[in-house]
């Protein structure tokens, strides 16, 4: 619990297991992924993804073909650099990307069944860079804050 993992350099990894457990990187290709309630990654680099599974878990990076990925309740996924895909396929999830880049979301109802997956490219569909967005019941992107 508690448990933080860093790391600089190119294909440098960090992964870390535990509540509010945080994996941080920073170098192209260098990878973050967390498991467990409230633990969060974070990447910048080139190529740099950073994963998490967990409730509240967050997953966000910095840089070209740099993706993020979460799979928990309440979860968000963030992108900025072009080609960066930010997918949140979480319970309630949100994600967000920028210029260049493109989100994947899916609406789950309560005991978590899938109902919709969405994707667009950031410019396409009505997605504008560096807004949150979630699905509504519908499957239909929705602008939505990060709280």
């Amino acid at each position: 619990n508690w448990a933080n993992a860093a790391t600089t350099g190119n294909w440098a990894n960090a992964a870390t297991t535990g509540y509010r457990a945080n994996a941080a990187t920073t170098g192209n290709w260098a990878s973050a992924a967390t498991t467990g309630y409230r633990a969060n990654a974070a990447t910048t680099g080139e190529g740099a993804n950073a994963a998490t599974t967990g409730n509240w878990a967050n997953a966000a990076t910095t840089g070209n073909w740099a993706n993020a990925a979460t799979t928990g309740k309440w979860a968000n996924a963030a992108t900025t650099g072009e080609h960066a895909v930010a997918a949140a396929l979480g319970i309630e999830a949100k994600a967000k990307a920028g210029i260049g880049g493109a989100i994947v979301l899916c609406h789950r109802n309560d005991e978590g069944h899938l109902i919709h997956v969405r994707a667009s490219k950031v410019g396409e569909n009505g997605i504008k860079p560096d807004v949150w967005y979630s699905l509504n019941k519908s499957g239909e992107f929705v602008e939505t804050t990060k709280e």
